[in-house]
C-alpha cells in the first residue's frame, strides 16, 4: 500500500525475488501496482501466485493477461515478463502449474522458487551491509538488521558505520542470522545473508556498516515524500487523564521521535508551541495507523483536521492525486459514483464483475478524507474501496462543504449558554 511506502522500500532491498500474489476473481488490485512497481525498479522478478480460482466466477486466465500488461505498462524487462505462473487455492492447501488440475499440496510452488530463485552469490571486497530495519532488547539494547552486500562480517570486531551526517567508528559485538522465526548466534556472515548487529549505537535506518579502513557509503533509501499533514496536541479536554497514562508534551515528544527512528516515511515539524506538532504522513491510512498504535500505548493526544500537501510547479498550485476503486452491487453504483464526482473525482473505467460494478476513478487526495463512510453507508456496507497515490496534477478546485443544516436538538427545555 502507497501510505507503507517507506516499509515496502526498505524491505525489497533484502529480498532476493518476490512472490506477487494477486486475487483470481478481482485481478490486480490498486495496491498491487504500487508494490511491484517498487519491487521492478530494484531489478527483481515475480513469480506470480494467483490464489482462490475455487471461487466462482473466477477468471485465472484473464487476471494472469492484467498481470502481465500491468508489468508491460510498469517497464519492465524482457526478463521481468518471463516470469512463471502457480495457480491454487492457498484456503484448501495446494498449487499447480493449471488452475483446472488440483494437487494435494504447494509442493509445485516451493519447487518454482528453488528453480527460479538462485542462491544468493558471493561477492568479495570490503563489507556493505545497509541497515534496514531496526529491533530492541533490554539486555543489549538496539538491534541493526539489514542485509551484507558485499564481503564478510566477523563479531566483536571494529567497522564504519556512514550516516547521513559523516562516518563514525563502531564495533559490532555480536552477530546473528534468522533461523525460522529466531535468531542464531554466528561468528561470521557472508555476503547475501540477511543478518542482525548488536553492540552499535547511533545508527539509524539507511545508514551503512562498512571497512573500518576504506569505508563505502551505499545509496541512502529513497522514500516517496508525505502528502498528508496533522496536527497532534497535547490532550487539553476536561477528559483528561480518564484513558491514558502518557498525558504530557514530552511523552507525546518522545513517542514521535522513536517512531521516526523506524518509519522512514513519516516527518515531525515542530511549531511555535512547544506542544503542538506538523506530523506529515504517506496518507490518512499511515497516520491513522500511528494514531491508533499510540492510543493503544496509553498516549492521549488531540489530533487537528487533515491537511492535504500542495506543491507549486511552474507557478500553478498542484495537489496530490489518488486512484480509487470501487466494486459495489449495481443497484448502488450511481449513489458511490455521485458521492465521488461530488468530490471533484472523475470516472474512467465502469464494468461488470459478476454481480458487482467494477468502478475506477481520479480523485484528489483531500476528496478521499471521511469519503469511505459516506460510500458504506449509502451502499449499505456492500462497498469495497481501495486507492493509491497517482502523482500531482494541478488543484482541481474547491470541494463543496455541507449543502444542509444539521440537528442540534429536538427537545424542549432550559437552554444554557
Amino acid at each position: 500500500h502507497a501510505d507503507f511506502g517507506g516499509e515496502v522500500e526498505r524491505v525489497l532491498k533484502m529480498a532476493d525475488a518476490v512472490l506477487l500474489v494477486v486475487d483470481a476473481f478481482e485481478g490486480p488490485m490498486p495496491q498491487t501496482r504500487f508494490v511491484l512497481s517498487k519491487a521492478i525498479e530494484l531489478g527483481l522478478k515475480p513469480i506470480v501466485v494467483i490464489n482462490k480460482v475455487d471461487k466462482e466466477n473466477c477468471t485465472p486466465d484473464l487476471v494472469q493477461e492484467q498481470v502481465f500488461d500491468l508489468m508491460f505498462n510498469l517497464d519492465a524487462t524482457e526478463e521481468q515478463l518471463d516470469f512463471p505462473t502457480v495457480y491454487g487455492s492457498a484456503k484448501n492447501g495446494w498449487m499447480a502449474e493449471d488452475w483446472q488440475q488440483h494437487t494435494t499440496d504447494v509442493t509445485y510452488l516451493l519447487d518454482v522458487i528453488l528453480d527460479q530463485v538462485p542462491e544468493a552469490p558471493y561477492v568479495e571486497g570490503t563489507p556493505q551491509l545497509q541497515i534496514t530495519s531496526l529491533d530492541y532488547s533490554k539486555y543489549t539494547g538496539r538491534i541493526a538488521i539489514g542485509r551484507l552486500y558485499r564481503g564478510d562480517l566477523h563479531a566483536n570486531k571494529d567497522y564504519t558505520l556512514c550516516t547521513a551526517e559523516g562516518h563514525q567508528k563502531v564495533r559490532a559485538k555480536e552477530l546473528y542470522v534468522f533461523s525460522g522465526l529466531g535468531k542464531e548466534k554466528v561468528d561470521h556472515v557472508r555476503s547475501g545473508d540477511l543478518c542482525a548487529i548488536t553492540g552499535m549505537d547511533g545508527f539509524e535506518i539507511g545508514d551503512t556498516v562498512a571497512d573500518l579502513e576504506t569505508p563505502e557509503a551505499m545509496e541512502r533509501i529513497a522514500v516517496d515524500e508525505p502528502t498528508m499533514s496533522l496536527l497532534f496536541t497535547i490532550n487539553t479536554s476536561p477528559f483528561l487523564g480518564k484513558d491514558g497514562d502518557f498525558l504530557t508534551s514530552r511523552h507525546i515528544r518522545e513517542r514521535l521521535d522513536a517512531e521516526l527512528q523506524k518509519n522512514l516515511a513519516l516527518r515531525v515539524e515542530a511549531t511555535d508551541s512547544e506542544d503542538k506538532w506538523n506530523v506529515y504522513g504517506r496518507g490518512i491510512l499511515h497516520l491513522s495507523v500511528l494514531i491508533e498504535t499510540m492510543r493503544r500505548e496509553g498516549y492521549e493526544l488531540q489530533i487537528g483536521k487533515p491537511q492535504v500537501l500542495f506543491k507549486e510547479v511552474d507557478g500553478a498550485t498542484h495537489e496530490p492525486f489518488e486512484h480509487l476503486v470501487i466494486d459495489v452491487p449495481e443497484a448502488t453504483a450511481g449513489k458511490a459514483t455521485e458521492l465521488v464526482m461530488a468530490r471533484k473525482g472523475m470516472l474512467h473505467v465502469m464494468e461488470a464483475k459478476g454481480d458487482l460494478q467494477h468502478l475506477e476513478f481520479r480523485i484528489p487526495s483531500r476528496g478521499l478524507i471521511g469519503l469511505r463512510n459516506q460510500v458504506l453507508t449509502a451502499t449499505a456496507g456492500e462497498a469495497v474501496m481501495t486507492h493509491r497515490f497517482d502523482g500531482y496534477e494541478p488543484y482541481a478546485g474547491d470541494l463543496a462543504t455541507r449543502s444542509s443544516g444539521s440537528l442540534v436538538s429536538m427537545e424542549t427545555g432550559q437552554a444554557r449558554a
